[in-house]
């Protein structure tokens, strides 16, 4: 072969060379920016609205029933309400709870904590809480994700996915159903680098 073919090939070569080097350089960074664009967190937000509505109260004719002696009924007309009390303050309305006695006292028939009749508290101060929480659990996530990181000698990288888990609420315990404990786990996962 002659020298200019030698040198044509060996130009030819170059450039093939740094064309290939050049293409697997944009395609590296491009898939750098697509897998950076993976990134994704999963959140759930709440929202909710309250309408109370008002129960007639229920009217029993006793001398309308067919059971039972009807020349022992005191009363002929019997009638029942529930009261129901929206309160944040608890403690007013447990107190008040303990001071029904008083209406006995005065004639007025009251019954016991029945099936229907049963007292709730309801917790509805977590749209409150909410942030601070998801902030604490984030937060221990993170430090479980380090102390693996590190005993696999390597380093914790960005988030790859992160779920804010549901919510519970639940009574403490069922002697105290005035005292909630609120619970969440979020779910995070992180890169590792060496």
């Amino acid at each position: 072969m002659n020298d200019s073919m030698s040198k044509s090939i060996i130009v030819l070569g170059g450039c093939l060379l740094a064309g290939l080097l050049g293409l697997g350089f944009l395609i590296g960074n491009a898939a750098l920016r697509v897998k950076s664009l993976e990134r994704t967190v999963v959140v759930k937000g709440l929202a909710e609205r309250e309408e109370i509505a008002i129960a007639p109260p229920t009217v029993t004719d006793l001398h309308a029933q067919s059971y039972g002696d009807k020349r022992n009924i005191l009363f002929r007309y019997t009638g029942s309400s529930t009261v129901t009390v929206y309160s944040a303050n608890v403690a007013a309305v447990r107190a008040a709870m303990r001071d029904v006695i008083s209406l006995g006292k005065q004639g007025v028939a009251l019954s016991g904590e029945g099936y229907q009749g049963q007292t709730q508290f309801v917790f509805s101060g977590l749209s409150v809480l909410k942030p601070e929480m998801i902030e604490e659990a984030t937060r221990n996530a993170r430090s479980v994700a380090e102390k693996f990181a590190a005993d696999s000698d390597s380093r914790l990288g960005k988030i790859r996915f992160a779920q804010q888990g549901q919510f519970s609420i639940e009574n403490r315990d069922s002697t105290t159903p005035h005292i909630k404990k609120v619970r969440v786990v979020s779910t995070v996962e992180y890169y590792l680098a060496d």
